[in-house]
């Protein structure tokens, strides 16, 4: 073969790896990714920027039901620990340390949840469960299978101090924790760590409130009490429902397009993803995520900074890391942890029959 033959074929060769490797740009600043995620031009607001990501596929996710249609249609009963005997079959307890017992046989931070609809529950990390007698989130994503028997829910308290019961109804609220308390709870699974977060939250929403009312929030012991004050709220929604409402706008401008997921940045760094496995599952998490990143960007201080297109996909591609740790449900799902540099990353994928793909992805920056 002639030495000219044999330049041609490596000039090919190069030309076809570059394809492989480089993203595709597409129109108005768009960014494709290897993995079929498209990262779209963001929407801004004060220091939080949200780039839209949509997707080549979608998957049917509407036999899937979310804590907040379980709790409301009474299907998914949650109650402390200590008073899941009248809902279940007894159960061999589990050792505690005895700071974790109350007298009344309900356990910090042990919640207990029990499916009884038809459907698979999917549960999210961070999610926010009020009731009892401490407020409490989820601590990692998972699968709840339907008519289930009793579920540890693993969870984490959000509001120290307070151990008298407010109501025996648990209920989800409109809203999720911020991303920064949602790593301690997913990467660092330390309660001392959640509650130290919950606190500079709140010292970080309070900034700039009138004085009277930045006192009654630093002193407010609950997480979802800060974020129902009235003053808080209104200055939540004065970011969340204009980038709510512009997200809103953008997909439907792009009705050929699945929007699937958030890439979130804050004073121009990329701190977070969510991504989703359908756009009916993201319709249903973005009025609480949307609040969560708006937390977020109201408890940084604010700082100039302006993050790309470029960055927002480089984010998303970077999904292998280090080490990896696997944790298997059988024909239920499978939850893995990937640790990176300077990102982790969580997955979240079904084994239910006829499924086999992710139902969500979290990822954030370290």
């Amino acid at each position: 073969m002639s030495k000219k033959l044999w330049l041609v074929i490596a000039l090919v060769l190069a030309v076809v790896s570059l394809a492989v490797v480089i993203p595709c740009l597409a129109r108005g600043g768009e960014v494709a990714t290897a993995s079929g995620f498209q990262v779209l031009a963001p929407i801004r607001h004060g220091n939080l920027t949200i780039f839209p990501v949509v997707s080549a596929s979608s998957h049917d996710t509407r036999e899937f039901l979310t804590l907040d249609e379980g709790l409301r249609s009474g299907e998914v009963v949650v109650t402390e620990a200590g008073n899941v005997s009248p809902l279940v079959r007894p159960r061999r307890p589990r050792p505690m340390v005895e700071e974790q017992r109350r007298s009344d046989g309900a356990e910090v931070n042990r919640l207990v949840l029990v499916n009884n609809s038809k459907k698979p529950l999917l549960l999210l990390a961070g999610e926010i469960v009020t009731g009892g007698k401490q407020d409490r989130i989820i601590g990692k994503d998972r699968l709840v299978p339907a008519e289930s028997d009793p579920v540890d829910l693993s969870g984490f308290c959000v509001e120290p101090g307070r151990w008298v019961a407010t109501s025996s109804q648990f209920r989800a609220p409109a809203a999720m924790v911020q991303p920064s308390v949602r790593s301690k709870a997913m990467a660092d699974k330390d309660q001392q760590k959640v509650w130290s977060e919950v606190q500079s939250s709140k010292q970080g929403m309070s900034a700039g409130l009138p004085p009277s009312v930045s006192e009654t929030v630093e002193v407010t012991s609950s997480y979802n009490g800060v974020i129902e004050n009235r003053e808080v709220q209104h200055k939540l929604d004065s970011v969340a429902a204009p980038m709510q409402q512009e997200y809103q706008s953008v997909i439907r401008q792009l009705r050929d397009k699945n929007a699937v997921g958030v890439v979130v940045a804050v004073n121009g760094e990329i701190i977070w993803a969510d991504v989703f496995a359908s756009s009916n599952l993201l319709e249903k998490y973005w009025p609480k995520l949307v609040r969560s990143y708006a937390a977020e960007a109201m408890s940084q201080q604010m700082k100039s900074g302006f993050a790309e297109v470029k960055s927002a996909q480089d984010f998303l591609a970077r999904i292998q890391g280090r080490r990896e740790v696997v944790e298997n449900e059988p024909g239920l799902y499978r939850h893995t942890e990937i640790s990176g540099d300077g990102f982790k990353v969580f997955e979240l994928t079904s084994l239910l029959p006829s499924t086999g793909f992710d139902l969500h992805l979290a990822k954030m920056a370290e």
